[in-house]
């Protein structure tokens, strides 16, 4: 037994629709992502809102941040502002 899409006949029965068995799978892909494309390959998408940072620039920031926190740990240390525990 299957199921069926049953439709109005027109004189207030119904009857069973054409019983089709659809590729669904076809419907799941989107075109976009290659695969419906005639050549399978995906598509070239900009990001605008991506704008990558260079390594340099990274590693740079990333020094001058552990060079800036050692430096206020020092003077804070060297002022009395802290003092060790003990």
């Amino acid at each position: 037994m299957t199921l069926q899409l049953h439709r109005p006949d027109g004189q207030g029965g119904l009857e069973p629709g054409p019983a089709q068995a659809p590729n669904w799978r076809r419907q799941l892909r989107s075109p976009r992502w290659g695969q419906g494309m005639a050549d399978k390959q995906l598509p070239a998408l900009a990001n605008p809102e991506m704008n990558p940072t260079s390594t340099l620039r990274s590693v740079l920031f990333w020094l001058a941040l552990a060079a800036l926190t050692f430096v206020l740990l020092v003077a804070g240390y060297g002022t009395g502002f802290w003092h060790a525990a003990g």
